[in-house]
């Protein structure tokens, strides 16, 4: 079933054209990623698709993002969006507070004031982002104390507790050690049963274990899309083929 439908959209920064009439379809409960060289256009559009590219100054686009076939640049709620559309980013950036009020500041923002339920979203989201044996006996104590990988997971818990359909994240283990990016991608991969995934990423390897779908962008085109298994063992495109190998340049 189709989650998210991208038509002919262009975006620009003042009179730079930053990326190219995309036309992307992605389809629910599956991990998507976008691949390619810096600059071309990924994490632009990644933000796009819960519009934080709104904030930067000069910004306009054209075209759609269609969101359970609702435009997202028509006559939406940004509140609502951003719930329904949870973004993690390349650096983890937990909160200066304690781990329990990392989770429930969305919750409480949203309305929810029940201190049972609250505790019960924060056991949840702690639970499905693989993270709540670690921090169980520590959650009224500084997220900040935790390591890089838990800051991470604490991260995608904070997003979790407020239910979002889709996540989208940006190079969420380019700063994590080998050992947390394996669990990070191993938690992805059972997010997936219950969310749609977006993920951009330089890590070959990483694209090829997790995700169902790719696409390659390069100077702000998508220049082939495509089931993964296809595009890395048979790319349609030679650029797309001098990327993966590593010949591009």
């Amino acid at each position: 079933m189709q989650k998210l439908e991208i038509k002919n959209f262009n975006l620009f920064y003042e009179n730079f054209h930053a990326i190219k009439n995309i036309n992307l379809s992605i389809q629910e409960k599956e991990i998507t990623a976008f691949i390619g060289p810096s600059g071309c256009g990924k994490s632009t559009l990644l933000k796009s698709i819960n519009r934080m590219n709104d904030l930067v100054d000069g910004c306009r686009i054209n075209g759609e993002i269609l969101f359970n076939g609702q435009n997202i640049y028509e006559k939406t709620n940004l509140n609502i969006l951003r719930k329904k559309i949870g973004m993690i980013f390349q650096k983890p950036n937990p909160f200066p507070m304690s781990i329990y009020d990392n989770i429930a500041f969305a919750p409480k923002t949203h309305g929810i004031k029940n201190k049972v339920k609250l505790n019960e979203i924060v056991e949840e989201s702690l639970k499905k982002a693989a993270i709540w044996d670690d921090v169980k006996d520590r959650l009224h104590k500084s997220a900040l104390g935790l390591s890089g990988g838990q800051q991470q997971r604490l991260c995608i818990a904070r997003s979790l507790a407020i239910s979002p359909e889709i996540l989208l994240m940006d190079e969420p283990t380019s700063a994590l050690d080998p050992i947390s990016t394996i669990k990070i991608e191993d938690l992805i991969l059972e997010l997936k049963k219950h969310h749609t995934i977006i993920i951009v990423t330089h890590n070959m390897q990483q694209a090829a274990r997790i995700s169902d779908k790719t696409a390659f962008f390069l100077l702000g085109e998508v220049v082939e899309f495509g089931e993964t298994r296809q595009i890395f063992s048979k790319p349609k495109e030679k650029k797309t083929e001098d990327y993966i190998t590593g010949r591009f340049g």
